[in-house]
C-alpha cells in the first residue's frame, strides 16, 4: 500500500475557516507599507496572503491562520491593526 504524502495546499485544504465579513482582525495602511524596502510579508505569511500588484500590498485576510509572523516581521508598523478575530470567526484546524 502507497501512502501520498500530502503537501501544504492539501493539508491547507482541509482547514475551515468561518470569516468575519463586518470587522477584519488584521489591517495594513497600505501608505506605510508602499515605503517598505524589503517586504517582508511578501515571503513570510504561509497562506501567501500578501500580494505585490502595480507595486502596491494587497492582502486578504480571509484565508488567515492566525500565526501573527507578519506582525513580529512589518519593522516599519504597516501593520496597523492585529488581534485575533471575534468569537466564533477564524481558522478551525482540522489535521491532527
Amino acid at each position: 500500500m502507497t501512502v501520498k504524502k500530502q503537501g501544504p495546499e492539501e493539508l491547507l485544504g482541509l482547514n475551515k475557516f468561518s470569516v468575519d465579513e463586518e470587522k477584519a482582525h488584521i489591517v495594513i495602511d497600505k501608505v506605510i507599507c508602499a515605503k517598505c524596502q524589503d517586504k517582508p510579508c511578501l515571503v513570510v505569511c504561509p497562506a501567501v496572503l500578501y500580494t505585490l500588484k502595480d507595486g502596491e500590498i494587497n492582502f486578504d485576510y480571509a484565508g488567515c491562520l492566525e500565526c501573527g509572523t507578519c506582525r513580529v516581521m512589518c519593522k516599519n508598523k504597516g501593520i496597523t491593526k492585529w488581534v485575533y478575530p471575534r468569537g466564533t470567526f477564524g481558522i478551525a484546524f482540522r489535521y491532527g
